[in-house]
């Protein structure tokens, strides 16, 4: 039997006005997932324990298997892990974006969580030039893909009031960072990297062309390094995962999963999706199931853009799910999942804790009796089936019986 995972991140939102009342989910073509729901079981699962942070980290460990509440540790040690850092007992990794800063009536405001979805190569010069000029046997700065960057605080604290800056677009940065004068250390770091960026050439290049400056560093999803079983040792399956997210890959590091790299995969609404699902096809011949993230749906949630919403959730399913239904064929006996790992509603620009959608096919699974309902929140929602600990919908998918 094989098994692949197909998760388009933030998928899940609410009704809006422009879409009739439906939400993206909903209004978006997705003739594929639907066709998955259609042919086996739908439902929604609560991803995010009460308790947890409302982020990818704790609903990705889920729908791997993995009960947050005893096993997260915060995004910044597993992204450490994708960049193939180690961590002593002592290092604290934080994750660090840069970030666009404007002002606006004499305060701070957090313009843009992305600096304007900067490129990998140009905040790679921009991260190396911090480590030179500000690391040092406490503080080292790593490059990561686009804003996504990581700095490790040896013999640190992870107690730190720390904020997604995602969560505060448009808001004023004043009171988040008054809630980390406990450790001025960090606070003190962040206003010398300000300065150097103020200057810096990559800054000045970008400004000319009329693109959003990294003008400042935002440290946050701080962390030890976390203890996991190994995902095979859990599920007696091999496994491999395919993210274009240092996070995601992070997770299948410490899960014990292949680790699949895919050019073209950038995390962004110019991903290469059709390399994504070949690579998923290539993967299946080695291993038992394949865990497949896409992340542009959850970048079109926080970016409050709709239409974008919707062609990243259509993208998915026609150029992901629908090339992963016709090659799956020819392995013979099959299932697959299509899910969301958590809400990113478009009115609010971050995540939410709603049970999200999941709808389950393949061998072994019958098809509903009462007709097609297509995949949606409000259609999973009015099939009836709920699963309350997330981390259980794996063995629901491998140990599938009525």
């Amino acid at each position: 039997m094989k098994y692949v995972v197909l998760v388009g991140d933030g998928m899940g939102d609410y009704p809006i006005a422009e879409l009739g009342g439906k939400t993206p989910l909903a209004a978006a073509r997705t003739p594929h997932m639907d066709w998955i729901a259609d042919q086996g079981e739908l439902g929604l699962v609560s991803t995010i324990p009460k308790g947890c942070e409302t982020g990818s980290d704790t609903a990705n460990l889920s729908l791997l298997g993995y009960d947050p509440k005893s096993t997260l540790t915060r995004r910044g040690p597993l992204e450490a892990a994708s960049l193939g850092v180690l961590l002593s007992e002592k290092d604290v990794a934080f994750r660090c974006n840069l970030v666009t800063l404007a002002k606006q009536n004499d305060m701070w405001n957090m313009d843009d969580y992305s600096a304007g979805h900067i490129g990998t190569d140009e905040a790679r010069d921009i991260i190396e030039d911090l480590d030179r000029a500000l690391g040092n046997e406490s503080f080292r700065f790593y490059p990561g893909v686009s804003y996504r960057h990581l700095m490790v605080w040896h013999d640190g604290a992870a107690e730190v009031a720390t904020t997604p800056p995602h969560d505060i677009t448009g808001q004023a940065v004043g009171p988040y960072l008054d809630r980390m004068t406990t450790h001025s250390v960090l606070l003190q770091l962040m206003d010398e990297a300000s300065e150097i960026l103020k200057d810096h050439p990559t800054n000045k290049k970008r400004i000319e062309e009329g693109l959003k400056p990294a003008n400042h560093i935002w440290f946050w999803g701080q962390g030890h390094a976390p203890q996991l079983d190994a995902f095979e040792k859990k599920t007696g399956l091999t496994g491999a995962i395919i993210s274009a997210v240092d996070l995601l890959r992070g997770i299948g590091v410490y899960a014990g999963l292949e680790v699949i790299r895919v050019p073209g995969a950038t995390g962004y609404f110019d991903t290469d999706y059709e390399a994504k699902a070949a690579y998923t096809l290539s993967a299946m011949k080695n291993v038992d199931l394949v865990y497949v993230h896409v992340e542009a749906p959850d970048e079109a949630g926080h970016a409050g853009l709709l239409d974008k919403k919707v062609s990243t959730i259509e993208a998915f399913d026609a150029r992901v799910v629908g090339n992963v239904l016709d090659g799956i064929k020819n392995f013979g006996e099959y299932r697959v999942m299509a899910v969301t790992d958590h809400y990113t509603p478009i009115s609010v620009r971050t995540h939410t804790t709603e049970p999200v959608p999941f709808a389950i096919c393949g061998t072994g699974i019958p098809a509903p009796t009462n007709g097609s309902s297509g995949f949606s929140e409000k259609s999973a929602a009015a099939r009836g089936v709920f699963v309350a600990d997330g981390y259980k919908l794996i063995e629901r998918l491998i140990r599938f019986s009525k």
